[in-house]
């Protein structure tokens, strides 16, 4: 009896050195409170205005972009009517894809403008130009990003820098591989491999087409160049 009895005991002055310590604490955050006043309310201050400066900034961009939309939509008709300068540059009147890229630099249209402007500078041989553009565009789009990057595989190749060629083309087939897009990729490595007389990493893409893309148009061919580049290598 006497044990539970000092058991009883030690846990309630447990409990009241606890309470002192709790209430001592409590009044030692109360005291630096009181001491920093105003440095507490700054902090406080500066993460709210945080918090409002990133509404106001995502609320600004979207105002942005809708308003860059409706004016890249005569440099997109220009474009698809194969006017490039005017797509371009603009028409005096209306903004081209450059004006969108340097009017909106933030916005979701001008990442789709810098696409545009790459290929435009692709047709017209501005190789340099066409890369710098596409290298700047980023999209999850499964089809257009692999098509930027196959892209600039093609101003390299045209520019004879066929070690990067080959290497955006193989970028290309890597991004979100499938039976449609990536044996053309692959067979672009190829040549580019080619071009730098890797006959043994050209043979690899064109075997990849065989053994993973069986259904696709590049199929048949692939067979074909793997076995004329297997004996180009045994020379």
């Amino acid at each position: 009896m006497a044990k539970n009895k000092n058991k009883k005991a030690e846990s309630t002055t447990d409990i009241l050195e606890s309470s002192d310590i709790l209430r001592e604490q409590l009044t030692k955050t109360e005291q630096y409170f009181e001491q920093n006043k105003i440095l507490t309310f700054s902090i406080i201050g500066a993460i709210l205005l945080g918090i409002v400066g990133v509404f106001l900034y995502r609320y600004y961009l979207r105002s942005q972009d809708e308003k860059a939309q409706v004016d890249m939509f005569q440099a997109i008709y220009y474009y698809e009517a194969d006017s490039l300068n005017k797509a371009l540059t603009g028409d005096g009147n209306n903004y081209g894809f450059v004006d969108i890229i340097d009017n909106y630099s933030m916005t979701k249209s001008a990442n789709v403008a810098h696409f545009y402007a790459g290929s435009i500078y692709m047709k017209k041989g501005d190789f340099d130009n066409a890369i710098r553009e596409l290298s700047k565009f980023k999209s999850g789009d499964i089809a257009v990003q692999a098509r930027a990057l196959s892209l600039i595989g093609d101003a390299h190749m045209e520019k004879a820098e066929y070690s990067d060629a080959a290497s955006f083309y193989m970028k290309a087939a890597g991004y979100k591989p499938n039976e449609f897009l990536t044996p053309q990729y692959l067979e672009k490595a190829a040549l580019a491999y080619e071009k730098l007389q890797n006959f043994e990493s050209a043979s690899d893409c064109y075997n990849e087409v065989i053994t993973k893309y069986r259904q696709s148009s590049e199929f048949a061919n692939a067979g074909k160049q793997k076995a004329r580049l297997d004996g180009l290598a045994k020379k």
